[in-house]
């Protein structure tokens, strides 16, 4: 009876909350904040009212470790309302699906899907499959599928291409608001960040009333390198362990999704975008020659949202003025380095294809090296 209690014992805590929280802790939970601005209340891009993330991830075997992330904008049929948006690429060695119509066009019309690099084909399948489904698009003949991509191939059988549109699909309709899952999830599950398991990340900043009480959400999907920094600090540089493999170490991709409720017009929402890549250069990235860094910015202010089709010949759009970017700059900068942050720490160390294993990032010491820096105690 003594054994079968202490064996109860252990389960208990084993699943406590407090177990739980020992692992897979955000930086901000251990005091490191980045920044200035407030977080929205999830410090994720789901506090930007309406959106919706949804995973669906591939972990199967020795060999497959990858998924589909899909974000949803706001509820409801996207192609019949769509919202302006811009791409900004950072540097562009990389498979974006859908960018030219967007740089034309200056709108978005399907959820934004993020997967493996070979298999864009079945993420543009399954989304024009699921916009096409939807009701009130039963005589579309055309779609523009956004769909993002980074190279899993070191953790994954990315030439198995086991992604399929009907997981483009499940992502999609399973999509919720509230808390996102950060790590080893979705197209994050097999993605490596400065030599360490990368994945999903995401952060949000909310800006003061004064300055119009906008909030702005990023979520990214971490795969590149270069010399890691945590707030300033230069991680990588003291724990001596750059550049273990130069070329691997640097080289990858990221892809940035930008949501904001400010009502920006294209134009301004591409300034936005270019802001992101300074996040990721605050974090130590340098968008190698063979990274495919691409953002894809977006506003879901409702005013702003373009119907199919309209019989007014004039479209109007409310955009801020120039001079009133600025806060909005900082929270997309602030934002982004904290997501990236964000799916260091939240990862966890995966073994894949051919035996490879990647390590998480080793918190203990990255926090031993942060403390002393700022010379501060636990």
């Amino acid at each position: 009876m003594k054994k079968l209690n202490l064996f109860l014992l252990i389960i208990t805590f084993l699943l406590s909350d407090n177990f739980c929280s020992a692992q897979n802790k955000r930086p901000r939970e251990y005091g490191i904040e980045i920044g200035i601005l407030k977080t929205g209340q999830l410090n994720a891009i789901t506090d930007v009212k309406g959106v919706k993330v949804g995973h669906k991830t591939l972990q199967l075997g020795d060999s497959i470790r990858t998924g589909v992330t899909a974000i949803l904008p706001f509820e409801g049929n996207i192609f019949q309302s769509k919202i302006p948006a811009a791409i900004y690429l950072g540097n562009g060695f990389g498979k974006l699906a859908g960018y030219s119509q967007v740089k034309e066009l200056g709108n978005l019309e399907t959820p934004i899907v993020l997967t493996n690099t070979l298999s864009v084909s079945a993420g543009i399948e399954g989304t024009v499959q699921y916009t096409l489904d939807q009701e009130g698009n039963e005589n579309v003949r055309s779609v523009n599928a956004v769909v993002g991509e980074t190279n899993d191939g070191y953790l994954n059988d990315i030439r198995g291409r086991h992604v399929r549109p009907e997981h483009v699909i499940e992502a999609i309709q399973t999509a919720t608001t509230g808390k996102v899952e950060e790590g080893n999830v979705g197209a994050g599950t097999g993605t490596v960040c400065f030599g360490y398991k990368g994945g999903i990340g995401t952060s949000s900043r909310v800006i003061p009333e004064k300055l119009g009480g906008y909030t702005v959400g990023v979520l990214v999907q971490s795969n590149f390198g270069g010399v890691l920094n945590v707030n300033g600090v230069p991680i990588a540089k003291i724990l001596d362990n750059y550049p273990r493999s130069y070329t691997y170490d640097v080289d990858g991709s990221c892809m940035i999704v930008v949501l904001t409720d400010a009502p920006l017009s294209p134009r301004n929402l591409e300034r936005l975008a270019k802001r992101a890549m300074m996040g990721i250069g605050k974090i130590g990235g340098i968008a190698s020659n063979g990274s495919g860094d691409y953002v894809i910015a977006a506003s879901t202010y409702e005013a702003n949202r373009v119907p199919y089709f309209s019989k007014d010949p004039i479209l109007k759009i409310d955009d801020l003025h120039n001079d009133k970017l600025s806060p909005l700059f900082l929270a997309t900068i602030e934002a982004t380095e904290e997501a990236v942050l964000n799916s260091l720490f939240m990862a966890e160390s995966s073994t894949g294809h051919k035996g490879h294993e990647v390590k998480e990032l080793p918190e203990n010491q990255v926090l031993e090296i942060y403390q002393k820096h700022f010379n501060v105690s636990e």
